[in-house]
């Protein structure tokens, strides 16, 4: 049985987000194995929405792994200011209370951010073939008084 890495209270098996994670019952935190949260970042984004990197500014945890006991190390989670706790050994994410909407969240962020980028990307190449046409560079010269 896991133990809290916060309280070493037994965490209980549940379903979230149709994701089996393992929560603690006493401070409500939830250790996330290394797919599990992959599959919470999935019920917000798509695959390509969820590349690159998820762990910056690592430091020291002052948490131990439920899993093998090691320290873990604590990062700001897509260098967003969401601190979570991770296993070096690759076991799994602690999440304290409330943090797994914050993943939700930040994801949300990420798509729009992205939908955005896009949308951006694609108006600006309407605007060059605009100006790249020759009525476009006739009308300009016109204003200026090079077409006389």
């Amino acid at each position: 049985m896991l133990k809290c890495p916060r309280d070493q209270a037994e965490l209980v098996v549940e379903m979230h987000h149709d994701i089996e994670v393992d929560r603690c019952p006493d401070c409500n935190g939830r250790w996330l194995e290394n797919d599990e949260l992959g599959a919470l970042e999935a019920t917000v984004a798509s695959d390509d929405e969820r590349r690159g990197m998820i762990d910056y500014a690592k430091q020291a945890s002052e948490l131990l792994c439920p899993v093998c006991s090691k320290k873990m190390v604590a990062f700001n989670y897509r260098a967003y200011n969401l601190q979570l706790d991770t296993c070096e050994e690759q076991h799994g994410y602690w999440l304290d209370a409330g943090e797994e909407g914050r993943v939700r969240d930040v994801m949300e962020e990420r798509v729009q951010g992205l939908a955005r980028s896009a949308t951006a990307e694609e108006a600006w190449g309407q605007f060059l073939g605009r100006v790249k046409s020759p009525s476009m560079w006739d009308n300009i010269k016109g204003k200026f008084g090079g077409g006389k």
